[in-house]
């Protein structure tokens, strides 16, 4: 990989310094030999719910990220195995020295999947389709490109601020210059977020990719987004067989690196988790996501290959302010403290799950130990409630089902834990299931229609802004929280600090303010998800941010 220049090898460093995962598998077999691995066939893969569509940008779930990521391919992405950043669609970058202005140099020869050329020009059609995206819709919807650059052209959708992107320019074939507003410390990484993924241009406006109509509670996507999805990736989409609940991506051939191993590969749909169990015994498919803690041990002693990924993610419990008594911080505190969050560990967590203090795995700069705790305590809880005056206070609780994320390998269980921990201090809990794409997240999301929800967060890259600064940076419908606006500013600050040993301070401070003085979730654990293939499949390297790669992947 060739470095980027100044202030951008500070972050590069701070992501290699994460290096998680297995650091023999740190090269990429695209750019070397490919060991001699079988070609052909079909990889069957268990997912374990439904993708929401095939338009990165409206999307932030790994359920639909994972077709997603073998079809389409961003500027930077990540070393296979570890949170190191390593070029992608560009070989090469650097940035001026106020962190304002990035210049790509891009790789040559490389086409989309339609046959149309990838260039500086369609890198800037992305970015400005993005940036000039109408209707509230369709902004509501692009939740990491408001994460990452705040608003838009015209803000139409609740929440968006002052937009980040400023411009985009192709000075020739080979470059693109993306120029910001002001620094932010989320660069370079967030090059690298599978939303930012670089679509087709010609087929994005032959397939109306911009049009996103809202119908009651639900969305609809265009043609692109659900048929045509056009990137540059090893993978070519090959249909979505709703009534098979299967995605098929096809090897292409005129991929612009190393070409696939694999012939094809399936993805196939199985929500419940014992149905995939079961498949995976009996072979009809080679490969699940986030088994059950108890039944790891099992699988490798059928001689099952169980991969286990270092914990880079945090499951937490969300709190809406929208309900007045929550607004309260003794009851948002007492919450916490009637957590036995030690105990839903033990019982509930993969090996090596560990109790979260704070809203990033403590291998993140700014982590702060010495932030404020909540060790279960019911009696606190129960004092705090009286003092508040919220005694018997009902608490309509949202968990999702169909879905098994990285954080929460069984959200039911989880659910159950945590509300009979709430009802043994006083409350009652009304719990609330809805499956998790067109009901989950849309209720909690979209219209903060809970008070309590579990959700939580796989890093996608090694940076602070990138957990803290997603959950609370801005306010947000699922937390109710727009009063928080000493919060918002913070977290802003933190984010836009250079000079690293004070932004390392200034994230500090935002973590433990968040534990003491605003609490707009209580952090649950942390927990290492695992990924499970069959014998025979040969050549996937697990990543710590579940970024998974099927194109050195051969089965047999």
């Amino acid at each position: 990989m060739q470095a980027s220049r100044r202030k951008a090898a500070v972050a590069l460093a701070a992501a290699a310094a994460l290096a998680v995962g297995a650091s023999g598998c740190a090269k990429s077999e695209r750019d070397g030999d490919s060991g001699g691995a079988k070609t052909g066939g079909t990889f069957v893969f268990a997912g374990a719910g439904n993708p929401k569509n095939f338009d990165p940008i409206f999307n932030d779930d790994g359920e639909t990220f994972r077709p997603v990521r073998q079809m389409y391919e961003t500027l930077i992405s990540h070393k296979p195995g570890t949170a190191d950043l390593q070029g992608d669609l560009a070989e090469s970058w650097e940035h001026d020295p106020e962190g304002k202005v990035w210049t790509f140099h891009l790789r040559k020869g490389v086409k989309f999947h339609d046959g149309t050329a990838f260039n500086g020009a369609a890198v800037c059609f992305n970015f400005d389709r993005w940036y000039n995206m109408k209707g509230a819709a369709a902004q509501a919807q692009m939740i990491y490109y408001m994460d990452v650059f705040g608003g838009f052209a015209k803000n139409e959708a609740e929440g968006a601020a002052d937009p980040l992107y400023n411009k985009c320019e192709a000075p020739d074939e080979n470059t693109a210059v993306i120029t910001l507003n002001h620094y932010k410390g989320a660069f370079p990484g967030a090059f690298a977020l599978t939303s930012l993924s670089i679509a087709s241009p010609e087929a994005l406006k032959k397939y109306d990719a911009d049009t996103v109509k809202q119908n009651g509670d639900s969305f609809e996507y265009s043609a692109f987004a659900n048929e045509h999805p056009v990137g540059t990736g090893p993978f070519t989409f090959g249909g979505w067989d709703k009534a098979r609940n299967e995605i098929t991506l096809n090897r292409n051939p005129d991929y612009w690196g190393e070409k696939a191993k694999l012939d094809k590969v399936i993805i196939k749909v199985i929500e419940d988790e014992n149905t995939r169990k079961q498949e995976l015994k009996a072979g009809t498919v080679q490969g699940i996501d986030f088994p059950a803690p108890a039944d790891r041990k099992a699988l490798e002693a059928d001689g099952f290959n169980v991969i286990n990924r270092p914990a880079f993610n945090i499951l937490y419990l969300g709190i809406n302010q929208k309900n007045p008594k929550l607004k309260d911080l003794r009851v948002r505190q007492a919450i916490a403290y009637a957590l036995n969050r030690q105990q839903l560990v033990q019982t509930k967590g993969p090996g090596g799950t560990k109790v979260a203090d704070e809203f990033m795995p403590d291998t993140v700069l700014g982590y702060a130990p010495d932030v404020q705790k909540y060790e279960y305590n019911p009696d606190k809880a129960k004092q705090l409630l009286k003092e508040a005056g919220a005694e018997g206070m009902t608490l309509n609780f949202y968990y999702p089902t169909d879905v098994t994320r990285p954080y929460m390998p069984n959200p039911q269980e989880i659910f159950t834990v945590l509300a009979n921990d709430l009802q043994a201090v006083g409350f009652k809990v009304n719990g609330v299931a809805r499956p998790w794409n067109g009901g989950y997240k849309d209720d909690v999301q979209q219209f903060g229609k809970h008070d309590l929800h579990i959700l939580g967060w796989t890093g996608d890259y090694n940076d602070p802004g990138n957990f803290v600064g997603t959950f609370f940076g801005r306010a947000k419908t699922e937390f109710g929280d727009a009063a928080m606006t000493d919060m918002f500013e913070a977290i802003t600050k933190a984010d836009g600090t250079v000079d690293e040993a004070g932004k390392k301070a200034a994230w500090e401070q935002v973590n433990r303010d968040i534990a003491a003085k605003w609490l707009p979730a209580v952090p649950v654990w942390h927990a290492p998800p695992a990924i499970v293939v069959t014998k025979d499949v040969k050549g996937l390297v697990a990543s710590p941010l579940t970024d998974e790669r099927f194109d050195t992947v051969s089965v047999g």
